[in-house]
């Protein structure tokens, strides 16, 4: 299959936010565009602010002025529905309502074309349901677009039960024509998404209930180690507490009440008190004039450890779990800290090696366990864990945690070791698998899970998170740079340490963890 040519007419239904955006990616793309709306001011008004935004982009450069005359000159507004009934491809961005958009379908299927495509930018309702009672449910495909639609890359393709391989097909690749980057996925809940991204949020409900920092400072964990554009907390503040939370609610039900869904009751207390965040002015953060943005948790310095040891294993390649540390080492080392070597028997590598050890202090990548609990398997009191950072290279910041065990000498240099390497150094209240480490794993487990239930790709999940809600690596790709063993562990140490099903490792990771497979080819 093709693109639609240009001299297909588009539709778009519905002039809000998210209509508009499309109307202006396709009309820029070079397609004629019908504009319609049950408010005919709002479509005039938005056809008004698209010509302006073209305007815009022509004095930035970013299309020349005849692109922008001619991208205007190929909006048009539709008075009634049945002014696109020469359309070859509608599509739907009204409200969020499964009869409404029902009946518009139902309403469009008996005015266009047996061969035009219908399209809904649903975000939430299954796209099966949506078609189930048109005439010909096998033209029906979801085009779920993110706001805002000019800036955002991905298009997300959903194929219900009854849509047909050609209509997806050629929505993918008008989408590619419209300068955008398509995905195929089926129709269940959250699609891939707002179903992989639930922990990124779910997981940080979970940090903060257990009070292992304040909001500040595991944003600030998650952004500047985990290089993440946003923490969590600050980005709900964005989007609004009321919609996350429905749409986590909107999940959970879906997939009838599977923990790993479940919505969190701080952040109903939130919703309940108003503090929606942005928009009420008041979230975890306040916003207008005169507000302070509250500092992450950061340690006070601590002298420079003179001597550092690095323990291995017998046998490692250098990939996954022990590549990790080896990319931290290359940073102490860079820092002008020297780390000597020393080898630990084999069959003592899973509790023992590789670990940083200076004055006393044990220090691990955290592997799901708490510090204390891992104090106490390795009868080694003075324990340190260290958290996940995307590059140790270029991170700012890195989390510790100690065990209660611990004591102060050894904790203070832990810290002076990271504080000689350059890092902003946080401490987390000892969780498993502290910030960035369980986040990574949940994501990672639930993309598995997409992907092992064939809702999409590997490669997709990784597109779709990429270019969708800005990660800055694919929880797949992750789980390869981070090794699939090491990622399995944290979810097993999860598993047991809070004996919950929210937890269990997908059989997809398992079985990449038996053949010894990647998610993507090396």
């Amino acid at each position: 299959m093709a693109a639609l040519d240009n001299n297909s007419i588009v539709a778009v239904i519905g002039s809000g936010a998210m209509g508009a955006g499309i109307a202006q990616v396709a009309a820029a793309a070079g397609y004629r565009v019908k504009l319609y709306d049950t408010h005919a001011e709002a479509v005039s008004k938005a056809i008004q602010d698209i010509g302006k935004m073209y305007v815009k982009l022509a004095e930035k450069g970013r299309m020349t002025a005849q692109e922008a005359q001619e991208a205007s000159a190929r909006l048009q507004a539709a008075s009634s529905l049945q002014d696109v009934s020469d359309a070859s491809l509608v599509v739907e961005a009204i409200v969020e309502n499964l009869d409404v958009k029902r009946g518009l379908f139902a309403d469009l299927e008996a005015l266009v074309g047996d061969d035009c495509i219908l399209a809904t930018n649903t975000s939430s309702i299954s796209v099966t349901a949506i078609a189930a009672k048109l005439r010909r449910p096998e033209r029906l495909v979801g085009m779920h677009f993110f706001n805002p639609v000019p800036l955002m890359a991905l298009v997300e393709v959903i194929s219900g039960l009854a849509t047909s391989d050609e209509v997806a097909a050629t929505v993918y690749d008008t989408s590619i024509a419209w300068g955008k980057q398509p995905v195929h996925a089926k129709s269940t809940p959250g699609f891939i998404v707002n179903r992989v991204a639930r922990p990124f949020y779910a997981e940080g409900w979970r940090l903060l209930s257990e009070q292992a920092g304040d909001a500040a400072t595991i944003d600030a964990v998650l952004r500047e180690a985990g290089g993440f554009r946003m923490g969590p907390f600050e980005l709900m503040d964005l989007i609004g507490h009321d919609v996350n939370f429905s749409v986590t609610q909107s999940v959970f039900g879906a997939y009838f009440n599977d923990p790993r869904f479940t919505p969190s009751v701080l952040q109903q207390e939130m919703v309940n008190a108003g503090f929606l965040g942005r928009k009420s002015g008041r979230g975890f953060y306040r916003y207008g004039e005169g507000a302070s943005v509250p500092a992450a948790q950061q340690e006070s310095a601590q002298p420079r450890p003179e001597v550092v040891a690095l323990s291995s294993a017998v046998g490692g390649d250098g990939r996954g779990h022990t590549g990790v540390i080896h990319a931290l080492v290359r940073r102490l080392e860079a820092s002008g800290i020297g780390v000597t070597s020393r080898v630990t028997l084999e069959g003592q590598a899973s509790d023992t090696a590789p670990a940083l050890h200076c004055n006393g202090a044990a220090i691990y990548l955290t592997d799901g366990r708490s510090a204390t609990q891992r104090a106490q398997d390795n009868s080694h009191a003075d324990t340190v864990l260290f958290d996940l950072a995307l590059d140790y290279a270029t991170a700012k910041r890195v989390a510790l945690a100690r065990a209660d065990q611990c004591g102060d000498e050894a904790w203070a240099a832990a810290v002076g070791l990271f504080q000689a390497a350059g890092f902003a150094v946080t401490r987390l209240d000892d969780v498993p698998g502290l910030a960035v480490m369980r986040t990574v794993a949940m994501l990672a487990n639930e993309a598995a899970d997409a992907v092992n239930q064939g809702v999409c790709t590997a490669a997709a999940v990784d597109i779709a998170m990429q270019k969708g809600v800005n990660y800055p690596r694919g929880p797949l790709a992750w789980a390869d740079a981070v090794g699939v063993q090491h990622v399995v562990t944290v979810l097993h140490h999860l598993a047991q340490g809070y004996g919950e099903d929210r937890y269990r490792v997908s059989p997809l990771l398992r079985r990449k963890l038996a053949n010894g497979a990647s998610f993507h080819a090396e």
